[in-house]
């Protein structure tokens, strides 16, 4: 029998992503979005956006994220926050930070429902982070920013993606977040897709120890880490614990177990990084998409990966970066490429 946490992961996603445009003013080297200087005439607005949060609020998420390109640059974000927390959502945005981000009122974001702002350090320092994201000042907007959320009382988080053009900085990043204090530093492990490159993602050793590091930063400082397209750090801080429980702040999700991501179009996908495309909201249902999708259900069905990562004794917590498997092997169930854990359990 399925315990109580696939049951539920079955059911309903964790957190729903909507990227509600592609507009963005930055030109990040690894942007997943390919974002662009101008809306798409085709992203979801007035009742396709109504009916866009229905579902999502239908299908009852933990969280859920307004993101982009930059939803600061749609003139009806707060409406649509407005909207998303009337309806019962959690809601939190993913904003750049740009000149127009800093024009805003962050006690405003917080009046109309925003929980939780997360900000990006892809530099530890001004050259660097600058040079990630492709436009100068970036580093400046970015730390004015976080001024104005503490001043507003908004809760933010960091999120960094690391590859092989900046963690060399570790030392560096860990003391900048150490002084910041952030609700949480989210941990992206670079997924080539959109501009990002996979020369520029780190190897399945240079992952691992980027993984004990993190470990090891959290334990010390009591600051939260998470990841986003590195599911086995679940594995390594098991494998400290030595068999005990691992207290998860959140559940195991994946990409399409636990997750799903709307595209600026309406499309249903697994994550932003696994960009296909199993329905749109516009003419289907989130929550019948997300259940039944041929998909979706592959993805939530651990024992089907391929290789090691269909018969890891952790599967069932981590399996691996469906997204990375796709961009590389053109396989969403294959082995994640960059995990150097060689499973106990042999294969049948």
């Amino acid at each position: 029998m399925p315990s109580d946490m696939e049951i539920s992961l079955d059911e309903r996603p964790v957190i729903v992503i909507w990227e509600v445009t592609r507009r963005c003013a930055l030109a990040c080297r690894h942007c997943r979005a390919v974002a662009q200087p101008r809306r798409d005439p085709l992203e979801l607005a007035g009742d396709d956006a109504e009916r866009a949060l229905d579902q999502i609020a239908e299908a009852k998420p933990a969280f859920f994220i307004l993101t982009g390109g930059d939803p600061a640059s749609r003139p009806d974000l707060l409406p649509l926050v407005r909207g998303a927390a009337a309806r019962g959502l959690r809601v939190a945005i993913s904003p750049s930070a740009t000149p127009r981000l800093l024009k805003e009122d962050f006690s405003e974001f917080r009046r109309a429902g925003v929980e939780r702002i997360s900000l990006s350090l892809d530099g530890a320092t001004e050259a660097t982070h600058d040079e990630f994201r492709g436009v100068a000042g970036t580093w400046g907007w970015t730390r004015q920013a976080i001024t104005k959320a503490d001043a507003a009382g908004l809760e933010y988080q960091i999120n960094t993606t690391f590859s092989r053009t900046n963690i060399a900085e570790w030392d560096a990043f860990a003391n900048v977040i150490r002084r910041m204090r952030p609700k949480m530093w989210s941990i992206f492990l670079l997924v080539p897709t959109g501009r990002a490159q996979a020369d520029e993602m780190l190897d399945a050793d240079e992952t691992e120890r980027l993984f004990e590091r993190m470990a090891d930063f959290q334990q010390e400082t009591g600051i939260p880490v998470k990841t986003t397209e590195g599911p086995h750090f679940r594995r390594v801080m098991a494998q400290r614990r030595k068999g005990e429980s691992v207290p998860w702040r959140f559940a195991p999700t994946n990409d399409g177990r636990g997750f799903v991501f709307i595209s600026h179009r309406g499309e249903v996908q697994p994550s932003g990084f696994l960009p296909i495309t199993c329905g749109n909201v516009r003419t289907g249902n989130l929550l019948d998409i997300y259940r039944n999708s041929q998909v979706f259900r592959a993805l939530r069905d651990s024992d089907g990966f391929g290789g090691k990562c269909g018969y890891c004794e952790y599967r069932k917590i981590c399996g691996g970066s469906r997204a990375r498997a796709y961009s590389l092997a053109g396989d969403y169930l294959a082995a994640e490429p960059c995990c150097s854990y060689e499973p106990k359990r042999k294969p049948l």
